[in-house]
């Protein structure tokens, strides 16, 4: 697993930290295999065609977001072209379907099965006998113990990012004949599906120089339908041919070229008529769907107002000269007439300027469906407020969870329901919703665990020059929390704790409908934050005699605990494609503002968002992706595993960025791994992801958008959803044919089991 392109995974927690088995959480024995996984909630959107629809030859111009450091999908830094390059010209013994689950590949694997548990695991894989390398080498046994070799763990010479599942394996033999490859393994490994795929050759896996160096740059051995033709870094593009040795059926593109583009240039790119297909932002989809709006079937034009259409260009031009010969016959001000003749002029090469534009994204459409991955807000454990599990349950209660998905996904005409699994999606064979055992969005709930936590609403707050008893001293002999204030303005802003204007009544708190802090919980959300609190009244500090009512405007007011208000640092990336981000944390900070947790807002560059915060856990809050995979109990356990200290005092966090785990969850993900029962491992995962809610330490908000803009004419690419994408069958359809498009996703509320 990696972070929708970025990758994160593994942590410690705070010795402070309350474990969820301390908690008895009854939803815990919920979840079984008779659960349904229902459906995906949107179906993929890639123009699908028949390949006899679809024309022989061109070149397919793709944007990616980076040209790769490497080729090689075992190093560390390989990224999201890297394995787009992968899926292109290696092979893969399995592949994901439209649910995402693995299914055999044909065009490698006639067959793979367990033959043997005791004494030992053995799987014997049957290949294709028509399957080779590029350079006429049959694949075979050679090739898959090189890559066990590699990625076992045992030689420390390979640099290889991860071993998992391939440190189980204990050989690798020639089975009957060439065509098989007997693997035994020396503990049992349920997913066992996951491994030699993709496969490289053993040219690249054969010697650690070969596996470090050779396959970061170019791969002169392939077996897929394209082959790497070069990797141009100076036009920053990755160029794709077809391979003559290919066996399977033959690829429709003669070339596809992966280029970097950055994506607030990708729209000028297709104006311009350099791209064929594109992921792009919601801005960019409004644009192209209204340029690809019905046209006036009378003149062929798209229909617009009278300005933009070339008619309109001409009859400004017969306006201006008119205006002129007007100015000059009857002595008026030729100057005045002259600039409002520029003025007209400007207008007008604007107004042609946008008919151009958007008569070149005419011939586009966006194609759109969800990503295999979800976005979660992410707690950090390890210190600070965070590291009391009542607090991270109260801010997981506070949430709205439908209302951060509609506001991401209702715009866009997708299904706008929550997500409820850290570790499958709607679809996928272990999926259940297992958010009951955190519990619904409860206002008064989460209130109640901050006052047990001695979060006290309106309490003393140390100001500047002021020591709250048992202040941390700097080295100067200073307060720390002084010295950091006095520190240069840092681009931050708190949420929930300015006090400026006290005397006016918020928006919120002049809407009618809102309720009272009598117990009832008032809606949050709608509105991105103003600022403003109403002042408390008394003096600051004071505190009233027990039973005395609550002054007006109490519910906003800040909670602090030993001379500090309870705020959070919520850290957000500033870059462009990341403004659903910072709209979503909006929506966070109004909700957590309604039960008195401010929030510290800070942006900093995409480039430093993960290695300087999230994985140096320098944050509280932070919004980032996982995606999804098939093979949970091996690639999620990483995430979710419990953080153990290094040999050299450090803590090993691996990709857990919230440093929270406990033992119960690392126990069922070991047993998920190791039982070949597919019903059991199911409900084994689905136990472990309950206590990953039960834990709130990471709370999945919404599966993230998938949008792509597709030439019309470009078959079987787009919007892949869970599959993986075929490449042989990519292509611009014969003239007259059409593709096909998927029935409009249902966009209806969540059900009644759904977080509201």
């Amino acid at each position: 697993m990696s972070h929708v392109g970025v990758g994160p995974r593994a942590v410690m927690r705070s010795v402070a930290f309350l474990t969820a088995g301390v908690l008895a959480v009854p939803a815990l024995a919920g979840c079984t295999s008779e659960e349904s996984a229902g459906k995906p909630l949107a179906a993929q959107d890639v123009g699908a065609a028949t390949r006899a629809s679809v024309s022989d030859g061109g070149t397919l111009r793709w944007a990616v977001d980076s040209v790769p450091d490497t080729l090689n999908t075992f190093q560390s830094d390989a990224d999201a072209t890297t394995t787009r390059v992968a899926q292109a010209v290696l092979p893969s013994m399995y592949r994901m379907d439209e649910n995402g689950s693995p299914v055999r590949n044909p065009d490698y694997l006639e067959s793979a099965e367990v033959v043997d548990t005791e004494p030992k695991q053995v799987v014997v894989y049957k290949l294709n006998q028509q399957a080779v390398w590029s350079d006429g080498r049959e694949i075979g046994a050679a090739d898959f113990a090189a890559q066990w070799r590699a990625l076992s763990g045992k030689d420390s010479a390979y640099w290889t990012a991860r071993n998992a599942g391939y440190d189980r394996i204990e050989k690798i033999e020639r089975g009957a004949n060439d065509l098989e490859v007997k693997v035994t393994f020396s503990r049992p490994y349920a997913d066992w599906k996951a491994l030699f795929s993709p496969l490289y050759p053993k040219d690249v896996m054969g010697t650690p120089d070969a596996f470090n160096d050779g396959a970061r740059r170019s791969l002169k051995v392939t077996a897929g339908p394209f082959t790497v033709k070069k990797v141009d870094t100076k036009a920053d593009q990755v160029v794709l041919t077809g391979n003559p040795r290919w066996w399977g059926a033959p690829a429709k593109l003669d070339k596809i070229v992966l280029r970097a583009v950055p994506r607030d240039e990708r729209v000028s790119e297709l104006v311009a008529g350099k791209l064929d297909l594109a992921e792009i932002d919601p801005e960019t989809a409004d644009e192209v769907t209204l340029a690809a709006a019905p046209r006036d079937p009378a003149t062929g034009t798209p229909l617009m107002g009278p300005q933009g259409s070339p008619a309109a260009g001409a009859q400004g031009r017969s306006a201006a000269e008119a205006l002129r010969s007007w100015a000059v016959a009857n002595g008026s001000d030729e100057e005045a007439a002259e600039e409002e003749i520029l003025a007209r002029e400007e207008r007008r090469e604007a107004e042609a300027k946008a008919a151009r534009r958007q008569k070149a994204l005419s011939g586009f459409e966006v194609r759109k469906s969800l990503e295999p991955a979800y976005t979660q807000l992410a707690l950090n454990g390890s210190g600070g407020p965070l590291a009391d599990e009542r607090v991270r349950r109260a801010v997981a209660r506070a949430l709205d969870r439908e209302k951060l998905a509609e506001t991401v996904l209702k715009p866009l005409g997708l299904p706008a329901e929550p997500v409820g699994s850290h570790l499958a999606l709607s679809g996928q064979p272990a999926y259940a919703d297992g958010s009951g055992a955190l519990g619904e969005q409860n206002a008064k709930e989460a209130r109640a665990l901050l006052a047990d936590a001695g979060w006290v609403r309106g309490g003393p707050v140390k100001k500047d020059g002021e020591k709250a008893a048992g202040a941390e001293k700097g080295e100067n002999g200073e307060d720390k929390e002084k010295q950091k204030s006095e520190g240069d303005d840092d681009g931050t802003y708190i949420v929930g704790e300015d006090n400026k204007n006290a005397d006016s009544k918020s928006e919120d708190s002049k809407n009618p409908d809102d309720k009272s802090d009598d117990g009832a919980d008032r809606e949050s959300g709608e509105k991105h934050s103003s600022g403003k609190n109403t002042a408390q009244g008394g003096a600051p500090g004071a505190y009233a005699p027990k039973g005395t009512a609550a002054p007006a405007g109490s519910v906003a007011a800040p909670l602090a605990k030993d001379g500090k208000a309870l705020t959070l640092r919520f850290v957000l990336p500033s870059g462009p494609g990341s403004e659903t981000l910072r709209t979503v944390a909006d929506r966070i900070t109004d909700m957590l503002k309604d039960i008195g947790i401010g929030t510290k807002i800070t942006k900093v560059p995409d480039e430093s968002y993960f290695k300087d915060h999230i994985a140096a856990g320098e944050y509280d809050l932070a919004l980032y992706s996982w995606p999804a995979s098939a093979f949970p109990a091996t690639d999620a356990r990483p995430i979710y595993a419990k953080p153990v200290p290094a040999a050299d005092g450090s803590l090993n966090v691996a990709q857990n960025y919230t440093r929270v785990g406990t033992d119960q969850v690392d126990q069922l993900f070991d047993r998920a791994m190791t039982t070949l029962d597919q019903k059991e491992a199911r409900d084994l995962l689905r136990k472990a992801d309950s206590r990953i809610w039960a834990a709130a330490g990471s709370i999945p908000l919404y599966q993230r958008p998938q949008l792509t803009v597709a030439r019309k004419n470009l078959a079987n690419a787009g919007a892949f959803g869970f599959e993986t994408p075929v490449y042989e069958d990519m292509g611009f359809l014969e003239k007259g044919a059409q593709g096909s498009r998927p029935s409009a996703p249902s966009t209806s509320s969540p059900s009644s089991s759904s977080s509201s």
